[in-house]
């Protein structure tokens, strides 16, 4: 008679997160820890709280963690394998087709919803709006404000549709450089985060050069700034004087930014900001009244 066969026992949820750690670690993924829980959190859906208690007891592992580990380990992007990116307050549906938006863009928007406090039902455009991360955050965060955004992508509009049909923006699938012309002149923030890396250039992370699109990386030019200088003549044909406009770009690019705004003529207040890394991510402008637009240009 054959003895029964004995079964292994699970390994332990902390167990599994330990090791996770370890192998993400040694991939070079940036917060090895962080993903190891989001991604058993991603299975359980407890919390990170609920996990870490259960951590410290002899909960298993869930079915399917480790293939999940193995995607990460691979470089495919958290955000794609568990569908959801964390944006201010939103939770953004986000996958294949679509930029992951980053923790520094929130620091973008703060300028934009600090701009129209007091302000009675602004009315707000965001150029490229990609996952909708800029455009939702405002009209969440502004409940009165009259949101407008703008994709080119078809696949980032897809994204962006879901995301933002709860929250009541008016999305447009059309070009930055000339959407919206219903729009023109009455509009009293225009916020923008466009492609702006130049086109020789290489993202260092492999979820941003493998998976983002580069439709939403690439700003057109040996430096990049075709679409950022299209955002800003957009913003110039949108805004009602006195109307506010903020954009983001690389570090590299505030000076050159701030220097084709002031040669325009149209803008005002010129300023740089900083994120909350302490570097030149933003760059902000008042459109100017045509009055002083004609004295600044010599007419």
């Amino acid at each position: 008679m054959s003895e029964p066969t004995q079964t292994a026992p699970a390994q332990s949820l902390a167990a599994a997160v330990r090791e996770a750690a370890e192998r993400l670690a040694e991939a070079g993924i940036p917060s090895p820890r962080a993903d190891a829980e989001l991604l058993a959190d991603h299975l359980l859906n407890v919390g990170l709280g609920r996990l870490r208690a259960l951590m410290l007891g002899d909960t298993p592992a869930p079915a399917g963690y480790a293939e999940l580990v193995a995607e990460r380990v691979r470089r495919t992007p958290l955000q794609h394998i568990t569908g959801v990116a964390h944006f201010r307050y939103l939770e953004l549906a986000v996958g294949p087709g679509v930029f992951i938006p980053r923790p520094e863009t929130e620091s973008v928007v703060q300028l934009a919803i600090d701009h129209v406090k007091g302000m009675q039902a602004p009315r707000i455009v965001d150029l490229g709006t990609g996952s909708g991360a800029i455009a939702g955050s405002v009209a969440h965060e502004v409940p009165d404000a009259e949101v407008h955004a703008v994709e080119f992508s078809p696949f980032a509009h897809a994204w962006a549709a879901k995301n933002l049909a709860p929250l009541g923006v008016n999305l447009v699938l059309g070009d930055l450089r000339n959407a919206l012309p219903e729009l023109n002149g009455t509009v009293d923030v225009v916020i923008s985060n466009p492609p702006y890396i130049p086109a020789a250039a290489t993202p260092n992370e492999p979820e941003v050069a493998l998976h983002d699109p580069p439709e939403a990386l690439y700003g057109g030019g040996a430096d990049g700034m075709e679409l950022p200088t299209a955002a800003a003549a957009s913003a110039a044909r949108l805004l009602r004087p006195g109307g506010y406009f903020v954009m983001e770009h690389a570090e590299v690019q505030a000076g050159w930014i701030a220097a084709v705004l002031d040669r325009t003529g149209a803008w005002t207040s010129i300023s740089t900001h900083l994120d909350l890394n302490g570097k030149e991510r933003a760059t902000s402008a008042v459109l100017a009244d045509q009055a002083t637009r004609n004295e600044r240009m010599g007419q």
